[in-house]
């Protein structure tokens, strides 16, 4: 009797099974899967800011990190405009093949509120990949002030009302939201005073004339080291690295004050999960190198190599934090 006899005799749960088998064996021997075949040309990496700043260059370490790993080169694109949303826009509208990502930092979950109108759905139009590094923010006072932790501080604004004033990075930083959220939280008569970029704001500060400055660990770190400046608290949930000795804003005893800096990886919407997943599990690898576990500390970054579920949870999470704090305080941008 022939196979074909033979498969025709069989009852039909045999035929299926049988068939089965066979499909399991073709998938088996077919070529690799998108993640293990792409990428087929250069990706382009956007970094919606100026360069020099931190989160570009650790952008630009994690795509020379990429290219040594896929064997395809990564390359940083610069499109800088609106608080990053110039950049993310475009790499929303991009082609959803993995040939095009995007690097985001923490104002992208402060924008939604932040800007009337964008043009792009951040809750449709752009897969999270990861939330690769994360950077502590520091409440600083110049030595001059006489407080030497957080209640102290709030007790001496507390008691001069509109005499004191914070400095931030700019209007809806950062820095300024955990500002606005300290000022709300605890009714405060505190003004707020925008500088274009965390280190003039660092500098008047330092001059005492904004006594109390908003930042990230990072960008304070030299007047902290020089001693021209005086760390009470940092907003993450636990110390940081670069501070250890400083105390958490919880352990300070406000623990509704919390918001650390990020920087994640996302891809346009659509783009195939085994791409994503392969992107992620490059991303955590490269995070272990021993040279980028040593490079991270001098940018103020701390690894963290999120899920995609984990970052989109967070993502959800901190638009509303931030959203709540923008509307109650009125900010609008500049």
């Amino acid at each position: 009797m022939s196979c074909r006899a033979k498969l025709s005799a069989m009852n039909p749960r045999r035929r299926r099974f049988l068939h089965f088998l066979a499909g399991a064996a073709a998938l088996a021997a077919a070529p690799g899967t998108r993640a293990q075949s792409w990428p087929t040309r250069p990706v382009r990496v956007i970094v919606p800011f100026q360069p020099g700043g931190s989160t570009d260059i650790f952008a630009r370490l994690a795509a020379q990190k990429l290219t040594e790993r896929f064997g395809k080169q990564f390359y940083i694109e610069n499109i800088a405009g609106a608080t990053g949303n110039v950049g993310t826009a475009q790499a929303a509208r991009s082609a959803p093949d993995g040939h095009t990502l995007l690097i985001a930092f923490s104002s992208y979950v402060v924008n939604p509120t932040l800007f009337a109108k964008l043009q792009f759905d951040p809750d449709k139009d752009l897969a999270p990949v990861t939330l690769a590094v994360s950077a502590a923010n520091v409440v600083t006072v110049n030595p001059s002030l006489p407080v030497r932790n957080l209640k102290e501080l709030v007790a001496l604004i507390k008691s001069n009302p509109g005499k004191y004033s914070y400095a931030s990075g700019g209007v809806g930083t950062q820095a300024h939201l955990l500002g606005e959220m300290l000022r709300l939280s605890l009714a405060l008569d505190l003004v707020h005073v925008p500088f274009n970029g965390a280190a003039p704001a660092i500098a008047s500060a330092v001059a005492g004339h904004t006594p109390i400055a908003w930042s990230t660990v990072a960008s304070a770190a030299q007047a902290l080291e020089a001693g021209q400046l005086r760390a009470l608290a940092v907003t993450s949930k636990t110390r940081s690295q670069l501070l250890s000795d400083t105390p958490t804003t919880a352990e300070a005893g406000y623990p509704q004050i919390e918001g650390d800096s990020w920087v994640g990886l996302l891809a346009p919407a659509g783009t195939p999960n085994d791409i994503i997943g392969a992107l992620r599990r490059e991303i955590v690898a490269i995070l272990a190198l021993p040279d980028v576990k040593e490079r991270l500390p001098a940018l103020g970054f701390e690894a963290v190599g999120s899920t995609p579920e984990e970052f989109a949870h967070r993502i959800k999470v901190e638009t509303e934090i931030w959203g709540k704090v923008i509307r109650a305080a009125n900010i609008k941008p500049e």
